[in-house]
């Protein structure tokens, strides 16, 4: 072999391995300094470098996000309130913090947010704290767990809507519970198996003349199980069917009828969901609820129930919705009986003028009454709002409400407010 074939070929076989080797090195240890030749480990004396090679290829991977991404807020707010029960000036500060995190079969998330509220000649105060979880795992293509965590702490101000003029200061609301369900999908069929499990604690109440109100007797656990059933009788139309048995065991015998009022509640509904596209979502449903006593001087209560909801998108800067419910509940600390049976009816519009300004407004409904009580309430109330928006950051608000209610114990009343802030986040 002549000495020029034999030279051609050492270069030939050089520049592969060169080339073979250049991302090992570029990628290797061995590069720590800026790449010139001047500061690198193997031209400097003395220094070893601790990986010559390239160890493993971990550098061949994808960076990696954060596990859960990180959205907060911070919002400023200033509210004037004009009541039957007198005039009030509050300055609100409402941070909130969300973590979320999607994956190739989960979904993750957690919030948190606390509402500190400083009246004015008044002491700042914590009104609000709550947390909740939840989590959705896909256990197959046909199988969904669900699970999902709260915890709430709070209490309404006085001489706030919704809050009798009697009251100076509102009893402190402690709850907290959890929900576990499985969705399982059997060609047109789907169904579902639910359970939750929540406790409630109620502190003292102070009236306007210095009495307490002690409202342990309110105290109580609520445990509940349902199963639901639906058939996807069209693309767009699914009908259903939903049973479910809840329990309510209280702490302690209630103070106005002398027992413990501890019940059995069972509900059976029937009813239809559908959606166009993204433009249309309804769903209504009717049932008939039965709250049943273990102390058979209470006896049992019977109560027909009605749910709807309607979402509408006739274009993306428009969204209208609206509903109704049914609620069969024990009365609460401001209530009496044993049993409170409300229905609440609700609608917001939101439109979405440009990038820069949002409007909405909104209206609702509410009318209550107490078995084993002569008590009743109703309501109703409206508003109107708008945010701007400084930047992506940064957004400044005003929402304008009017409330109004009327109940036997507390006679007419009606609240004008008004509320200006701004909002920063994330």
């Amino acid at each position: 072999m002549s000495l020029r074939l034999r030279h051609t070929i050492w270069r030939a076989g050089a520049l592969c391995t060169l080339c073979l080797a250049a991302p090992a090195i570029a990628q290797s240890d061995v590069f720590t300094g800026d790449g010139s030749r001047s500061d690198n480990d193997r031209l400097t004396p003395g220094i070893y470098p601790t990986d010559p090679v390239l160890a493993n290829g971990n550098w061949l991977r994808e960076p990696h996000d954060p596990f859960f991404d990180v959205d907060w807020s911070v919002a400023l707010r200033g509210s004037y309130t004009k009541s039957t029960s007198g005039e009030r000036f509050d300055v609100r500060t409402i941070p909130s913090v969300t973590l979320s995190h999607t994956g190739s079969r989960s979904n993750v998330s957690a919030t948190g947010s606390a509402e500190i509220v400083q009246p004015i000649n008044g002491q700042i105060d914590v009104s609000a704290l709550r947390l909740s979880g939840s989590l959705g795992y896909a256990l197959d293509s046909d199988t969904t767990l669900d699970a999902a965590g709260r915890l709430s702490v709070t209490r309404s101000q006085a001489g706030t809507p919704g809050v009798a003029s009697n009251i100076e200061v509102a009893p402190l609301t402690i709850s907290g519970g959890g929900d576990l369900g499985v969705t399982r999908q059997f060609g047109k069929f789907n169904v579902g198996l639910t359970g939750s499990a929540d406790r409630t604690v109620y502190q003292e109440t102070t009236l306007s003349d210095g009495t307490r109100v002690n409202n342990a007797d309110q105290d109580a656990w609520a445990l509940n199980t349902g199963l639901r059933v639906g058939f996807q009788i069209t693309p767009i139309f699914e009908v259903f069917g939903r049973a479910s048995v809840g329990r309510d065991v209280f702490d302690v015998q209630s103070a106005s009828l002398g027992l413990k009022p501890d019940a059995t509640t069972s509900l059976l509904e029937a009813g239809v969901t559908g959606k166009w596209n993204e433009v249309l979502e309804a769903s209504a449903s009717t049932g008939v609820t039965l709250r049943r006593f273990d102390a058979s001087s209470l006896g049992e209560v019977t109560a027909q129930t009605y749910d709807a909801s309607l979402t509408f998108r006739p274009d993306p800067t428009i969204q209208m919705t609206a509903g109704l419910s049914t609620t069969v509940a024990p009365p609460g600390p401001s209530g009496s009986g044993s049993t409170r049976i409300g229905y609440a009816a609700d609608g917001e519009v939101a439109y979405t003028v440009n990038s820069w300004v949002a409007l909405r407004a909104l209206a609702n409904w509410s009318s209550a009454s107490y078995i084993g009580s002569t008590d009743t309430e109703t309501g109703y109330g409206f508003g109107a709002g708008g945010d701007y928006k400084v930047n992506a950051h940064t957004a400044l608000t005003a929402d304008y409400n009017f409330d109004k209610s009327d109940s036997s114990t507390n006679g007419p009343q009606e609240a004008h407010q008004v509320s200006v802030g701004i909002t920063v986040s994330r």
